[in-house]
């Protein structure tokens, strides 16, 4: 051992007596981290900022305003579509087993199943501008009787033709008994 560290040994309560400061030295370490922070402008208080954030606001609002405005459109549309569907799906059935029962009957003639048939691609074409005019949405309530017309007329006249053939054949048969 050197002199220095048997000195130290030997005098070792006297180094003891004095300890550090803990506060002391966290408020110097605190004072000089808080000089060297830089100068801070918040974001929100800048001009351009406000501008920018406003802009945003005023495109937002604009754009919910017109989704809200075609989402109603739509709704509409889509109801008029599915009332359509609906209404088609229902009549084509009926309209298309009735041609059916035309073009299968044999007590009519070629001439007349045609004459006949033509006049059902006439009614036809009416529908297809029927519904045309619904989708380009005028008045679409009058539109819908119009094509519902349509539809019934078309049955009105296959059911006309085929109770008129069901009754001459009804005449030509003879339904007497003989014993």
């Amino acid at each position: 051992m050197d002199q220095f560290e048997k000195n130290i040994r030997e005098n070792k309560s006297v180094f003891d007596d004095q300890k550090a400061d803990r506060a002391k030295m966290w408020a110097h370490i605190e004072a000089e981290l808080n000089s060297n922070q830089p100068k801070v402008i918040p974001l929100w208080k800048s001009p351009m900022f406000r501008i920018a954030a406003s802009i945003v606001l005023v495109i937002g609002i604009l754009g919910l305003i017109g989704v809200s405005a075609y989402s109603g459109v739509t709704a509409e549309t889509n109801y008029v579509s599915q009332e359509l569907q609906d209404i088609d799906m229902h009549y084509q059935g009926l309209v298309s087993y009735q041609v059916q029962l035309v073009k299968s009957n044999q007590q009519l003639s070629e001439s007349d199943k045609e004459e006949f048939l033509s006049f059902m691609v006439e009614l036809d074409k009416e529908y297809q501008q029927l519904k045309i005019e619904m989708q380009n949405n005028l008045d679409n309530e009058l539109v819908l009787e119009a094509i519902i017309g349509n539809y019934k007329k078309r049955i009105e006249l296959i059911e006309n033709l085929l109770q008129q053939l069901n009754e001459s054949k009804i005449k030509d048969e003879d339904y007497g008994y003989t014993l």
